[in-house]
Parts: structure tokens; C-alpha cells; sequence
């Protein structure tokens, strides 16, 4: 198989095998608009079999998103044929408005007007406390 390089736009590199089916879904990408390559079960020295995702001329991704559902993958920023800068994701401190909350009575899933907002609590398990009601959210 044969993909070509992109001349502007971002390659999403080192995607957990499995996990790029979910990010192309997550980010919407099949709306996008720009032409989107989803590579999966690709080999990797590194990490056996890995997941690659190309979109061309587009690099406005949300970091916090992909860093929810794979703290390790990179973000390679294309410009001229060539990386212009890499950008490694974090599992971010604080979310805002990107999962519900798991507590049904709480005031973020009640009221339209709340977002809710969680605090990192345990990097290791991605698990997050509500500001709100306190409840304890863990990330798939």
C-alpha cells in the first residue's frame, strides 16, 4: 500500500493500534472537508502495530481530545512536504465541556448553561473529578 506525503496540514503519528477509528470519529474528520488518510494496524518498530491519521491542509486539531484518548501519540505539523514542528500530547489537567459527567444528578448534566469541567485527578488511570458535584470520572 501506497500513501503519498502530504505538502501542508498534520500527521497524527503513534496512535495506539485501534485507536484511530475513534479519533477519526471523535474529531469528526469524515466532515472535514480536506482529503483524510486513515492508516491502521500499521507496523512499528517501536510499538509493534500503531494507527496513522493524515489530513491535508487542515491544522486546527484539538489537542486536549486526542490527548484524552492517547496521551502518547504526536502531532507532526506539515508544511513545504516536510515536518515543521512536532507537538507531543499530554493527558490534560483540566477538560472543559468534552465528556459528561457519570453522576446523573449533577448540576453540569441538568442545566444547558453549565459545562462541565473536570480536574485532572490520577494521570496513570485518566481519571478526572467533577468540578461540580466531586464524582470521579475515569477516561476510556
Amino acid at each position: 500500500m501506497e500513501v503519498t506525503a502530504i505538502k501542508a496540514g498534520i500527521v497524527i503519528d503513534h496512535i495506539a493500534a485501534g485507536k484511530g477509528l475513534l479519533i477519526f470519529n471523535k474529531l469528526n474528520l469524515a466532515a472535514l472537508g480536506y482529503p483524510v488518510v486513515l492508516l491502521m494496524n500499521v507496523s512499528s518498530q517501536r510499538m509493534g502495530k500503531k494507527d496513522i491519521i493524515k489530513i491535508e491542509n487542515f491544522t486546527a486539531v484539538d489537542t486536549a481530545m486526542l490527548g484524552l484518548i492517547d496521551p502518547n501519540l504526536t502531532v507532526n505539523v506539515i508544511e513545504n512536504c516536510g515536518v515543521a514542528r512536532k507537538v507531543c500530547v499530554t493527558t490534560p489537567a483540566i477538560v472543559k465541556g468534552l465528556f459528561a459527567c457519570k453522576n446523573p444528578r449533577c448540576v453540569a448534566n441538568a442545566d444547558p448553561d453549565v459545562s462541565p469541567t473536570f480536574h485532572l485527578h490520577d494521570e496513570k488511570t485518566r481519571s478526572y473529578v467533577c468540578e461540580y458535584c466531586e464524582e470521579l470520572t475515569r477516561v476510556n
